[in-house]
């Protein structure tokens, strides 16, 4: 997996790094377990934060469709 920090990821760059890695809130709402749909839209809005391990959990899950590349790109830019 890539070296970024998952704690350090804009609301902006979660959002791009779902639609990049091709899933939309309820897909990512099925493919993690206690990771709700409501729990994505407010990681994206800024309203609110998942715990530490749940962000990497999510993090990984979107590395495991886009290169290390793209994830530094879109963290860092956005």
């Amino acid at each position: 997996m890539c070296d970024v920090d998952a704690g350090a990821i804009s609301p902006r760059a979660w959002r791009l790094l779902r639609v990049a890695a091709g899933y939309d809130q309820r897909a990512v709402e099925r493919e993690l377990d206690g990771v709700r749909q409501a729990h994505v839209s407010m990681l994206e809005s800024g309203s609110r934060s998942l715990s530490h391990e749940r962000r990497r959990v999510l993090l990984a899950l979107y590395a495991a469709e886009l290169d290390t590349e793209q994830i530094s790109v879109i963290v860092h830019q956005f």
